[in-house]
């Protein structure tokens, strides 16, 4: 059966066995040739950019990356591996990119496909797949011949090896950015050309839309939403709060809207919480919490102006905070309403400038 690994690049990785090896069914006739479908590559300019690996030993040890080829498959390259259901239709893409260490010793344990994504153009991660055989006696690598490139987890300094790595997107999307996201912190991003445009379920930036939240008794409460805008802060900002390492070399956004209560109940001041932004990167980034009990908060931030309870027919206006890497940027804004079921609503993000 397939196993889920989590947590690689901000996305689930897929691991599947490649079936059809000690008796499984491949849905091919014994004998019959395979069938090759050449895989379309897609622009993209192998921009050579600097990186880190931090190993099992917790050093960092330097890296160039290079992605080389992005190219979109055949929904048959795959038919020979029992895919989960979710990922059944999808579209393959292959991604091989080049990695030389650059440093004076040698690197073991490398895996840097695990810090790749490729992303659509409203911030959807694609799902990362890895295949390995069901039978070690097995002759051929399961892997489709556009995507054969199998790496090498230790490279000696100087060397340079390429790896292959599959991505899985629903048909309706198109790569717009491969990322990286590195381990020094920072996001790595090469865009990609050739997607068509679309609007893949987005709204317009400032259109108004429909959701739903809940009141202090969980009763259902719809409203009507309005962005106001999506801005580039300042760390600066963020000075009177305690933020960790990590979080001091990021760049904060602030994300601003609009909120009109259009059902029968009050509700608090607090639908900024169902908030989030996807990025460039395939990050799906939740606001921040900020402890600041009675003090002014971010100032060019407010948490909710008017701060009171927002009655039938009432307006307020919330500010959120969201940390993103350097190098990322947000591609859309999400709402999801609360209470079970609750739909989501999406807006392509547009970043105004910095403050």
């Amino acid at each position: 059966m397939p196993i889920r690994l989590a947590g690689v690049a901000g996305m689930g990785a897929l691991l599947l066995l490649a079936v059809g090896c000690a008796g499984g069914d491949t849905g091919r006739k014994p004998g019959a040739a395979e069938s090759v479908t050449p895989a379309q590559p897609l622009p993209m300019k192998p921009t050579p950019r600097r990186a880190t690996w931090t190993g099992s030993d917790h050093t960092a040890h330097p890296l160039r990356l290079t992605p080389t080829r992005l190219a979109r498959g055949s929904d048959s390259d795959l038919s020979h591996i029992r895919l989960d259901d979710d990922l059944k239709g999808m579209v393959p893409y292959y991604l091989t990119f080049s990695y030389t260490n650059t440093g004076k010793a040698t690197v073991k344990n490398l895996s840097p496909e695990r810090n790749f994504s490729v992303n659509s153009s409203d911030g959807q991660a694609a799902q990362a797949v890895s295949l390995f055989r069901s039978d070690p006696l097995a002759t051929g690598s399961g892997l489709p011949p556009e995507c054969r490139e199998s790496g090498t987890s230790e490279l000696a300094a100087g060397a340079t090896s390429a790896i292959c790595q599959i991505f899985m997107l629903p048909k309706s999307r198109q790569p717009a950015t491969v990322s990286y996201k590195d381990d020094g912190g920072d996001t790595l991003m090469w865009q990609v050309g050739g997607a068509k445009g679309g609007s893949n379920g987005l709204l317009a930036p400032d259109v108004p839309a429909d959701g739903i939240t809940t009141d202090s008794r969980d009763h259902p409460v719809s409203l009507r939403i309005t962005p106001k805008g999506v801005r580039t802060g300042s760390l600066a900002d963020l000075s009177r709060f305690d933020l960790d390492a990590d979080q001091k070399k990021m760049i904060p956004f602030y994300v601003t809207m609009q909120y009109r209560n259009s059902g029968k109940y009050d509700v608090l001041p607090s639908m900024s919480d169902g908030v989030t932004l996807r990025t460039a990167g395939g990050r799906t980034v939740r606001k921040m919490t900020l402890l600041d009990i009675g003090g002014p908060g971010v100032a060019k931030c407010p948490e909710a102006v008017p701060y009171k309870m927002v009655k039938p027919n009432g307006v307020v206006t919330e500010c959120s905070v969201h940390l993103l890497p350097k190098g990322d940027a947000p591609a859309a804004v999400v709402f999801t309403g609360a209470g079970a079921g609750s739909p989501s609503v999406t807006w392509r993000a547009q970043v105004d400038g910095g403050e």
